[in-house]
């Protein structure tokens, strides 16, 4: 699971199907959990879940 900014999604897409050689989902994570959530890339409120559920 990989929470990333709008900036970074392409890249966390593609290194989720490196790592786990599966498609994956992209959802949108709530308002409220934009607000407490970090990117995995950066120091930006994450906006999207790469995850395969």
């Amino acid at each position: 699971m990989i929470k990333c900014c709008q900036t970074h999604v392409e890249h966390a897409l593609d290194m989720y199907v490196a790592e786990t050689e599966s498609y994956p989902i992209l959802t949108e994570l709530s308002d409220e959990k934009k607000l407490s959530t970090k990117c995995a890339y950066c120091e930006e409120a994450a906006t999207y879940l790469v995850a395969n559920e």
